[in-house]
């Protein structure tokens, strides 16, 4: 699908959608249990590929109607796979099933997408080698296909921090069930060190003991899975709220936009808030209730690390060819391994839209005061944060701006069009 997106003002008010981060580590926390129920997930193509996972080891995950989902877990054992496991574009979904599959008494063939093929699952492989398992590449170049064959029974192992945080959270998580659990050594810098906080909060709602230590990270083995009540609620995402905090910077009226479900959370994307706050925009969140209301107002740019919210850059870079002066995003590296270089991808799309980019390996400055927004036809590359960033592009462009592929947005935000359009955005599908 392709979307056309006209220049818009916009008003009104947005839900936000439910956290993917929470709801991955939610769904695979309640197949480590006997059983549980997960509310307010969102199930979109990433995590329905980790629930796909679950029912692969052993355990089932039923979506009623009111869009809860009642998992029947694999009580911390899961079976050996009937079939290969498919994490179709989920790099998260790849690395939390490939340390759960080295628990199994047996072999487990993991893939997925080209897109995921590509990216690097090499550390861990190593990590789950080191703690007994067997854990290859098949092409021998650290990216899936994997095979891994279990059991691992825990101990102490070292990994870099700076590679992904996905590989922390998928040894944690693995580590509570087993007899020794694990104590992991950062041999580098975590970066992303929220979505590791994020896993904590989850793990300790759902009963399980998991803690910082000196070196690095540490989770006592014989741990059960099981949340108060046997239920667990996933809060909003601020990775989506931060599409329509940035349209509403970019292009609200008078009346502005409000977001609902903004509560606070580990996310380290609520850094968003404070980013579009400094940009210029007129902010107000009410944490209490969740809410945010948003104005525009005229924006200038800013320097941003997102070391820890390496999904922002996107966001950042169309607020910064919006804005006046340039804006730098710094400790950018990591967000090249993405569903694609999204460092790159923005350059370039933002390129063709008239707007002047300085790309270096580890950051991306978008010279917002030296350019003029126009409209242009650019890929999404298959990327939902690409696809949502550059149709807020769209919004302040002098003409049409055309996305092509902006079908998988259903990666983490389904119904994003739908929600662009409540808030009187002007686009057009076309298969």
């Amino acid at each position: 699908m392709n979307v056309t997106i006209s220049p818009s003002s916009v008003a009104g008010t947005a839900r936000a959608p439910p956290s993917k981060s929470y709801t991955h580590r939610a769904i695979l926390a309640a197949g480590y249990a006997d059983s549980a129920t997960v509310r307010d997930a969102l199930w979109s193509a990433d995590t329905r590929a980790t629930a796909r996972a679950v029912g692969l080891f052993g355990g089932d995950v039923d979506r009623g109607d009111d869009g809860r989902l009642e998992i029947d877990g694999f009580d911390g054992r899961p079976d050996v796979p009937a079939d290969v496991v498919d994490c179709a574009n989920s790099g998260t979904t790849m690395r939390l099933v490939t340390a759960a599959a080295a628990l199994a008494d047996g072999t487990t063939v993991l893939t997925g997408d080209e897109s995921l093929r590509s990216r690097p699952q090499g550390p861990l492989l190593e990590a789950l080698a080191d703690l007994g398992a067997t854990a290859d590449s098949t092409r021998g170049n650290g990216q899936a296909p994997l095979v891994v064959t279990g059991p691992l029974s825990g101990g102490e192992v070292s990994i870099p921090g700076d590679v992904s945080s996905q590989y922390i959270t998928a040894l944690l998580m693995a580590g509570a069930v087993t007899d020794e659990g694990l104590a992991i050594d950062l041999e580098t810098e975590l970066k992303s060190a929220p979505y590791v906080d994020i896993t904590l909060e989850v793990l300790d709602d759902f009963g399980v003991d998991a803690r910082h230590t000196e070196d690095g990270f540490a989770v006592d083995g014989g741990q059960s899975y099981a949340p108060t009540g046997g239920e667990y609620a996933v809060p909003g995402d601020f990775s989506s709220i931060s599409y329509p905090l940035a349209a509403g910077a970019i292009a609200a009226d008078g009346e502005g936009i409000r977001i609902e479900g903004a509560h606070p959370s580990a996310q380290g994307d609520t850094a968003i808030v404070e980013i579009v706050e400094r940009m210029g925009a007129d902010v107000d969140w009410d944490r209490e209730s969740g809410t945010i209301d948003v104005a525009a107002a005229p924006l200038a740019g800013i320097e941003v690390d997102v070391e820890d919210t390496p999904d922002l850059l996107p966001t950042i870079a169309t607020l910064g060819a919006v804005a006046d002066g340039d804006t730098k995003i710094t400790n950018a590296e990591h967000v090249r391994y993405k569903e694609t270089d999204r460092v790159s991808a923005m350059a370039e799309a933002l390129g063709k839209m008239g707007v002047e980019t300085t790309e270096e390996r580890d950051s991306l400055t978008v010279h917002g005061g030296d350019s003029t927004l126009e409209g242009a036809t650019v890929s999404g590359r298959d990327d939902h944060r690409i696809i949502m960033a550059l149709a807020l592009a769209g919004l302040a462009a002098d003409g049409e701006t055309t996305i092509e592929g902006a079908d998988h947005v259903d990666v983490s935000f389904p119904g994003f069009f739908d929600l662009l359009e409540e808030v009187g955005v002007a686009l057009e599908r076309r298969a």
